[in-house]
């Protein structure tokens, strides 16, 4: 069977590696703008920013992700940034994503600014879940931060997403030393006191300045030091492909009544890359088969020069397959990506 405008329809042919893994995870960035200007992240005076003929349509959005769940295998999607929030069709594209079958997993990551506004109708659309990013409780130095007074459109964002059914909510801070690690307790305090569900991330040499160092990064032993107040317990359910180890927080249950938990994701310091099942997806349609991949697969051309989906789907399979085996942040001859995290997507 074959149809005019897709090609033949052909069987499931997984995004494996050499190494065996397989990628079930796609992460979509729907543009590199964002309205923080977070100090770890990029400049005060931002970036210079995609521009619009560069970045896929709605329409190529929604194509690539059929694409993806239909001919590729991918189970769940995350919509992310830049700041996701701000791209227009967000709610039709989770709309549209919500109607394939097999359906996905879909979530959000965002910084929370216009969620509060936005949550119902996500929820609506088909999300399932969001992660929020805040890296502190105090107002002044979330200024500080993002240069942006924006700390209680966060909260309300966080309030909105649980009521709006969007869980487990995810809070995602980065610890950095001398700025907000004294920070650790009092963040797992009010996630527990709210139901939501806190990770920890050691901080990434993806920032547009080039100034990440290792030698000041907080890692996740020093995070699980903080947390010892705690009692943390080692949770007995396998993390599987997941990024985060995790751990029970006794005394504590989450919103669904079941045992509360903290994560830690250690990307540099306790690397997981030989689970990783995630394939990336930048605004402008490139393919990435790591978060510190140096090269990519253009997806954007095949599109727009009319190319059926077993073809674009053959593209991104090879992409996938020149995987490296890790990320290679120890490595001497280690490049940070030319790509600061905003342009690639998290």
């Amino acid at each position: 069977m074959e149809n005019s405008r897709t090609g033949p329809v052909a069987a499931v042919i997984a995004l494996a590696d050499r190494f065996g893994r397989v990628a079930t995870d796609l992460r979509v960035s729907l543009t590199d703008r964002c309205n923080l200007r977070c100090t770890y992240c990029m400049p005060a005076e931002g970036l210079a920013w995609m521009p619009q003929p560069e970045q896929l349509t709605d329409d190529e959005v929604i194509r690539l992700v059929r694409i993806a769940v239909e001919r590729l295998g991918v189970t769940g999607v995350r919509f992310t940034g830049g700041e996701p929030l701000i791209r227009r069709g967000l709610v039709g594209i989770v709309a549209a994503t919500a109607g394939l079958r097999p359906r996905p997993r879909m979530s959000v990551t965002t910084n929370g600014i216009g969620l509060e506004r936005l949550a119902g109708p996500l929820r609506e659309a088909g999300l399932d879940r969001v992660n929020v990013s805040l890296d502190t409780l105090d107002p002044a130095r979330f200024r500080s931060l993002t240069r942006r007074d924006r700390h209680a459109d966060v909260l309300r964002g966080l309030r909105a997403a649980a009521e709006a059914g969007l869980t487990p909510v995810k809070i995602n801070t980065v610890l950095m030393r001398g700025v907000n690690d004294d920070e650790a307790a009092p963040l797992l305090r009010f996630a527990l006191e709210h139901g939501y569900q806190l990770r920890f991330i050691e901080q990434m040499p993806l920032d547009a300045q080039h100034q990440w160092d290792r030698h000041t990064m907080v890692t996740a032993d020093e995070i699980l030091a903080a947390l010892k107040p705690f009692d943390l317990c080692p949770d007995v359910v396998s993390r599987g492909t997941a990024p985060a180890e995790t751990w029970l927080v006794p005394g504590f249950v989450d919103a669904a009544g079941a045992p509360a938990r903290v994560g830690v994701i250690g990307s540099v310091t306790r690397p997981f890359c030989g689970d990783c099942d995630r394939t990336r997806l930048t605004a402008d349609g490139q393919v990435r088969n790591c978060l510190f991949a140096t090269e990519e697969s253009d997806l954007r051309k095949l599109l727009r020069d009319g190319a059926p989906d077993v073809e674009i789907a053959e593209s991104w399979r090879v992409a996938m397959s020149g995987k490296r085996a890790g990320h290679g942040i120890d490595d001497p001859a280690f490049l940070q990506p030319a790509r600061p995290m905003s342009a690639i997507g998290g």
